[in-house]
């Protein structure tokens, strides 16, 4: 540390000399004989004015070249004042030198670095005259020497003015760490040099805080060039540049997180860089935010907090706790009320606190408050949670639950916290988007056996948001106990929250059975009632709570088979959706919907639902384990009845990657019956039986219904009437779609009559859907040629291809069998034309026709097959398999029926695309 100019030991000063004038017997205090190697002294004391402190400090190793600044700095230097301010470690003093050697300065340099004992007028204006003695040799030497510590004349300043005003070239005068220097005349002095001067003097202040002087005044005339700390913030190249001087192999990973993590600190990178070059695990170090908080620890400790005065230092520790300080909170937390003095002068003096704009509210550089609250621990051990609590309070008071809950979590205040949750609705969100992440980790650490019904609830929430069914009952059951024993009346916001996750935990998986529509119509009205009881202002924050409300009530009425209510109430959950606030839910109701669309045969509407369920989970980036595979399964489904097998795979692969397809009931059936009719479009009834599994002793609810038609089908494809009944005697169920189902195996068995009874049955059904529909016109064309009146069949099945066009359903034709075929290939006339046109416009035209219910070929018609395929004839296929012609022929046209087509060429691409070749 550079000398003050008062020795030990002395009392007084020697005899003061006026400025400018030599004491008896000597060359003048302060001024080098010519010739000689005297060093200049300080007048009052003789002590020699360090040299160091007058020169350009050497350019450092390692420098990283930023053309703009260095131009900004040039640009600057050709008016009267450049100001370079930030915070400690900016880089100022590193810009400032390589300006001083790299660069092209207008004239000499003369440079002061100021030290916190230089604060005293004489003592600087002596620095700043050997500075400029030692850039000008030429000064005259009648300008004089400060005489006195404390003061020094007006006479002085107004001859270096003139000395430096008859300047026959520009000199610039750098003060490099001004802040040293903040007394009232140092300013004073500065600002009658700098007017007084004339156009030859080019000023550079170098600080962290502003000077004393009037910079509103030069700004306004243009005479101020300001360069900032956000200018001298290091961008992502020059951070790799900095960084990749210390460790060529540093990657750009690394470079993004160390950039990121310090907010482009020119101190913290280099510090980094340092501490990074000697671990082992230089990756490991970039990744770790404690390894980058302990290296440049130390440094801020020292440049910043001990710089400060023991209350701003205590204000420090005690706030690092916040991501945001407030005056008022601040004070709450110091028990002081001058938070805001001290802020204030924190923000001016670039001391790691910022402002956050248009408010009273500042924040601290993430990495100081983190080496602030690391200090506080090791300082003050146990002061955290105290402050944590304190905090939380105060600013639930002040309207910000969201902060408040995370300091009354940090604080271990597990009840407080929970009620504040409760009391804000915060719950919902969580649900439907917003906290999906927040909240379950703010409470992660909550025991278990935390009592109250507030934490029960949340515990509750945060497990039904991992769809842990079972873990949510638990804890409502839980909640009702504690409702049951307490003396305290259940708040409204508590009770809304009961109701809806009681609502949502049952409609998403129901824990005895299936929960009837009429049962979650009733827990709706609840929900909805308890909603009213809730302080409107508080509801109209909260979207998403009528949203789920909806959501809820529309998934157990699917799983009751009331598609068109569910329909209306899934539309209802998306029109309450906000996006933004509420984007889980939104995402979930859409594909929903589009799932109750296509099982309705809304294609178009499902395929638009199914994509916008996909898109709001795209541009959310919503993570793997939260995403609905709903969308998904709805555009497989809607593929496969457009008879795009391909198409339907895929979408089915990207549903089966959602963890919701596993263990929703409804979702886990239409899968399972994707699958099932997928592996039969390849002939695979075996593996089509297999992929629906047992259907156990469940109600016959719409997706249990699902699993029995889809049972029956594949029986039915090998050709097993009675198992294809009997799989649809498994319940109590009467949905059209199982009558229909029912029909086609009493016709397939020859029961003629009872198919008859049976479609009418489901015709006359309100409840029956397009895809109905068009299967009972199928069938009923196929009673008609079965009694052997082809005309007869025309009408239905011209009702059914009408009915089927505009969704572009084409599956249920797929799936006749072949005398659907045969009836158009026979029919003529003018109905023959218009069924012919109705095929076409209903039929895919990519692809030949693929039957679904393909009856197994036998090994010798698979060999024939394999034989036409390699274009071989007749009699060729027979010499190679060893058989006469006509039994080739008669395999042939087996082969032929079952695959109902017509041709060998038609016969080799079937075979191709079921996987028989």
């Amino acid at each position: 540390m550079p000398t003050s100019g008062f020795p030990a030991g002395t009392e007084g000063f020697p005899a003061a000399t006026e400025e400018g004038k030599e004491p008896h017997g000597g060359h003048g205090p302060g001024r080098r004989p010519v010739g000689t190697a005297t060093e200049a002294a300080l007048a009052w004391s003789g002590d020699p004015l360090l040299a160091s402190k007058v020169s350009v400090p050497a350019l450092p190793g390692t420098c990283v070249p930023r053309q703009c600044l260095l131009d900004r700095l040039s640009g600057g230097v050709n008016g009267p004042l450049t100001l370079v301010s930030g915070p400690a470690g900016a880089g100022k003093t590193t810009l400032a030198v390589s300006w001083a050697h790299l660069a092209m300065p207008p004239g000499p340099v003369a440079w002061l670095t100021l030290d916190t004992d230089d604060n005293a007028p004489g003592i600087f204006w002596s620095y700043v005259l050997e500075a400029f003695r030692r850039a000008l040799p030429s000064l005259p030497a009648t300008i004089g020497t400060p005489t006195s510590p404390d003061s020094i004349g007006r006479s002085l300043l107004v001859r270096l003015a003139s000395a430096v005003e008859h300047l026959p070239h520009p000199v610039v005068l750098v003060l490099d760490d001004m802040a040293k220097a903040p007394g009232r005349e140092v300013s004073k002095g500065l600002g009658f040099l700098l007017e007084h001067a004339g156009p030859q003097l080019r000023l550079v202040l170098i600080s962290r805080v502003d000077p004393r002087l009037p910079l509103h005044r030069y700004r306004a005339e243009g005479r101020l060039t300001e360069i900032r700390g956000a200018d001298l913030t290091f961008t992502p190249d020059e951070a790799a540049t900095l960084l990749r001087q210390h460790d060529p192999a540093t990657t750009d990973s690394t470079v993004r997180t160390l950039a990121s993590r310090t907010e482009g600190w020119a101190a913290g990178l280099r510090l980094c860089a340092l501490a990074m070059r000697k671990s082992d695990d230089p990756d490991g170090f970039a990744r770790s935010f404690a390894a980058s908080e302990h290296a440049v620890a130390d440094y801020l400790l020292a440049e910043v907090l001990e710089a400060q005065p023991a209350v701003t230092r205590e204000l420090l520790l005690r706030t690092s706790i916040l991501d945001q300080v407030h005056p008022e909170l601040a004070n709450a937390l110091t028990g002081r009320q001058d938070a805001e003095e001290i802020l204030t002068r924190l923000v001016r003096e670039g001391a790691f606190v910022e402002p956050v704009a248009d408010t009273r509210w500042c924040r601290f550089r993430p990495l100081f408050a983190k080496v602030l609250q690391a200090h506080l621990r090791s300082r003050r051990p146990g002061l955290a949670p105290r402050l944590h609590g304190r905090a939380a309070r105060w600013l639930a008071d002040a309207g910000r639950p969201a902060e408040a809950l995370r300091h009354a979590t940090a604080a271990g205040d597990w009840s407080y916290g929970a009620a504040e949750a409760v009391r804000n609705l915060m719950v919902g969100s969580l649900l439907a988007g917003p906290d999906e992440e927040r909240l379950p980790a703010l409470f992660s650490r909550m025991p278990d056996d935390t009592p109250g019904v507030e934490p029960a609830l949340v515990a509750g929430a945060c497990r039904l948001a991992r769809r842990d069914l079972e873990g949510c009952r638990e804890r409502l059951t839980a909640a009702e106990r504690f409702m049951n024993c307490g003396s305290t009346p259940l708040g409204p916001e508590a009770g809304l929250t009961y109701a809806l996750l009681k609502l949502l935990c049952e409609s998403y998986g129901p824990e005895n059975g299936a929960t009837p529509g009429s049962a979650a119509e009733a827990m709706a009205r609840n929900t909805e009632g308890m909603t009213a009881r809730v302080a409107p202002w508080r509801t109209e924050e909260h979207p998403e709570l009528t949203a789920l409300r909806l959501h809820g009530l529309a998934c157990a009425l699917l799983r009751s088979g009331r598609l068109d209510d569910a329909r209306r109430a899934f539309t209802g959950a998306v029109e309450a959706c906000a996006d933004d606030a509420t984007h889980l839910v939104l995402h979930a109701s859409f594909g929903k919907l589009a799932l109750t669309e296509s099982a309705v045969g809304a294609l178009t509407a499902a395929e638009d639902h199914a994509v916008r369920s996909l898109a709001v989970a795209d541009r959310h980036g919503m993570p793997p384990a939260r995403r609905s595979g709903a969308g998904h399964l709805a555009l497989a489904a809607l593929a496969f009845e457009r008879d795009d097998p391909r198409t339907a795979r895929h979408h089915l692969e990207r549903a089966l990657a959602c963890p919701d397809t596993h263990d929703d009931p409804v979702m886990v059936a239409e899968s399972a019956v994707l699958r099932s009719r997928l592996e039969l479009t390849q002939g695979r009834w075996e593996a089509a039986l297999t992929t629906l599994g047992d259907l156990g002793e469940h109600p016959m609810t719409w997706p249990a219904e699902r699993l029995a038609v889809a049972r029956s089908h594949a029986v039915l494809a090998h050709g097993d009437h009675e198992a294809a009944v009997a799989a649809l005697h498994g319940g109590d169920g009467d949905g059209p779609a199982l009558i229909v189902a029912l029909a086609r195996a009493h016709l397939a068995a020859g029961r003629i009559d009872r198919a008859r009874r049976l479609l009418a049955h489901a015709d006359r059904s309100h409840r029956s859907n397009l895809v109905d529909h068009v299967r009972i016109r199928l069938l009923r064309a196929r009673i008609a040629m079965l009694g052997d009146d082809p005309r007869a069949a025309h009408a239905p099945l011209a009702q059914a291809l009408d009915a089927a066009r505009p969704e572009q359903l084409r599956r249920p034709f797929t799936e006749a069998g072949p005398w659907l075929r045969h009836l158009l290939e026979g029919a003529d006339g003018a109905d023959g034309s218009r069924l012919a046109r109705s095929w076409l416009s209903t039929r895919r035209p990519d692809g030949p026709h693929t039957p679904a219910f393909v009856e197994p070929l036998s090994g010798r018609e698979r060999e024939v097959l394999a034989c036409v395929a390699r274009m071989l004839s007749t009699n060729e296929i027979a010499d190679e398999l060893h058989l006469s012609v006509n039994t080739v022929k008669t395999h042939l046209r087996s082969v032929y029926r079952k695959l109902c087509v017509s041709r060998r060429r038609e016969a080799v691409e079937l075979g191709k695309e079921l996987h028989l070749l």
